[in-house]
């Protein structure tokens, strides 16, 4: 089987994730692609595909967001997952996070799958002066290996079962004659 995942980031903190579940997905004997969403990758012949971005004043980074828009059709019929990237501390591990409004009301139009967040990572000398005064309170890794392989067996785990599903019936069944 073979997962797409294509993410959009600042800092680096949300390819990482990426990297790390391609990892969990080989893992569990599938092929996965990573992607940056700034080079404009195409979806060609997968299985799932998931999608996620490094979250920055409660939005997904621009480059996925865009990309998501300009493939939703797509994304509207192969299983989507997302993931956000984000919490400088352990609350992402402490339970689900709901996603970011705006991920939210995107994911309603695609009806996903599902969606993660994931703890961010943010380096101690970071570009820009937001985030170096973030840095001074909140740098670290808070990505949490451990969750991203727990959560990529979900995905495996959910999208091979669909995939045993038998198809519909195209066609209405034939009539039965039933004896009285």
């Amino acid at each position: 089987m073979r997962a797409l995942i294509v993410y959009g980031t600042h800092g680096g903190g949300t390819a990482g994730l990426a990297h790390m579940m391609a990892t969990a997905f080989e893992r569990e004997g599938w092929r996965a692609d990573v992607r940056d969403a700034a080079d404009a990758p195409g979806i060609g012949d997968v299985d799932v595909v998931v999608v996620g971005g490094g979250l920055y004043a409660g939005r997904w980074v621009a480059s996925v967001r865009h990309w998501a828009a300009r493939h939703k059709a797509t994304l509207q019929i192969v299983p989507v997952w997302f993931f956000s990237s984000g919490p400088l501390d352990d609350s992402a591990r402490a339970g689900d996070l709901a996603p970011a409004p705006s991920v939210a009301k995107l994911a309603r139009e695609i009806e996903i799958s599902g969606h993660m967040t994931f703890g961010g990572y943010l380096d101690q000398d970071p570009k820009g002066f937001i985030a170096r005064q973030m840095a001074k309170r909140s740098a670290g890794d808070w990505r949490d290996p451990e969750q991203v392989a727990e959560w990529v067996h979900l995905i495996c785990q959910q999208t091979q079962a669909a995939s045993a599903v038998p198809a519909q019936r195209t066609s209405p069944p034939a009539a039965r004659t039933v004896a009285t």
